[in-house]
C-alpha cells in the first residue's frame, strides 16, 4: 500500500511539473494594436520583425501568426464615411 502511493504520488508530481514546464513555454503577444477602419478593406502589416493575429475574443491557439493581416466591414447602411467598430489584433515580435 505504501508502495503504490508513493508511486501515485511520483506521477501526480511529474505531471504537475510537465504541465507546468509546458505552461511556461507559451507565448503571449509582445504587442497588440486597435484599428479603427472605414468602410472596406484595410490592410495591417508588420514591415519587419513581427507577426500578427485577430486577437478580438481572446487568441485563437489555432491561428498561426502571419507578417500581414487584412481588416474589413460593411454592411446594409454603410457609406463610404461610416466607420466600423474597432478591431483587436495581436503581435509577436520575432526574436
Amino acid at each position: 500500500m505504501t508502495r503504490w502511493a508513493l508511486r501515485l504520488s511520483l506521477i501526480v508530481v511529474l505531471v504537475g511539473v510537465g504541465w507546468s514546464l509546458g505552461k511556461a513555454q507559451s507565448s503571449e503577444p509582445d504587442f497588440e494594436i486597435r484599428v479603427a477602419a472605414s468602410v472596406g478593406e484595410t490592410i495591417i502589416e508588420c514591415v519587419q520583425g513581427c507577426t500578427l493575429v485577430w486577437s478580438e475574443r481572446g487568441i485563437n491557439p489555432n491561428s498561426i501568426p502571419q507578417r500581414q493581416f487584412k481588416y474589413g466591414c460593411g454592411g446594409g447602411g454603410a457609406t463610404p464615411r461610416s466607420t466600423c467598430p474597432s478591431g483587436r489584433i495581436a503581435g509577436w515580435v520575432e526574436r
